[in-house]
């Protein structure tokens, strides 16, 4: 679709000087988050911090997105609504991911699942999504690359959530449904995020999944020292 639809103004706010400022505030912010969540005396101030974190992260890829036609805004209600009653079903059923319930650290819930979790979904779907669309391959194939890339996120996150309170299992281990669970429907929205006709190139994607690497891997490391 054409990057020129009247949709596209919020590209529009990116000049030079807003992109560079972006491109140093975020890795700071992801910087601190790591710093503050390890300090004990600052865990309670950066915990409150983590739902605004997810929200900034999201509205921040969201602006370098060139492309607001209607596909586009379909693909981000699809992917939200369907991320966030996933998890719904899950926690209520244990038949999806496993036996596990929320805990609050992620803020405002319905249904006894944070609102922020359709955020994350749509966050790092459209992250992968992007990313991964600049491989010479079929869109099928992007998909299940790029679900497999969610996927290996998926397992830095786990030891990282469990900690900070984000969810808790039911057994002493991270069910392997989780994670194929986590896998299909990963890749069930990748290959809509690929089957709809909307611009996939965004300046912002590879950095910011960068960042969710790192900030989630290096926690990981902490955890286990």
């Amino acid at each position: 679709m054409n990057a020129q639809s009247p949709l596209s103004a919020p590209a529009s706010l990116l000049t030079p000087p807003v992109r560079r400022v972006i491109f140093i505030v975020l890795p700071l912010m992801y910087l601190a988050g790591v710093v503050g969540l390890q300090v004990e005396v600052l865990q309670p101030l950066f915990r409150l911090l983590i739902p605004f974190n997810l929200l900034t992260s999201l509205a921040l890829l969201l602006l370098f997105h060139t492309d607001w036609n209607r596909s586009f805004l379909l693909y981000c209600v699809v992917a939200f609504c369907a991320g966030f009653l996933v998890e719904v079903a899950g926690v209520h059923t244990g038949l999806i991911f496993g036996s596990y319930q929320y805990g609050t650290a992620l803020g405002w819930q319905l249904w006894e699942v944070p609102l922020v979790i359709g955020t994350n979904w749509l966050m790092l779907t459209y992250a992968c999504g992007s990313v991964c669309d600049r491989l010479g391959v079929p869109s099928w194939v992007k998909a299940l690359a790029a679900a497999a890339l969610m996927t290996g996120l998926d397992v830095l996150i786990e030891p990282v959530a469990i900690r900070l309170g984000f969810w808790d299992w039911n057994s002493a281990e991270v069910p392997l449904q989780n994670y194929v669970a986590w896998y299909v429907v990963s890749a069930i929205l990748l290959l809509l995020f690929y089957r709809l006709p909307f611009s996939r190139a965004n300046r912002l994607a590879l950095l910011l999944l960068l960042l969710q690497f790192f900030f989630f891997g290096i926690s990981t490391l902490f955890i286990f020292w």
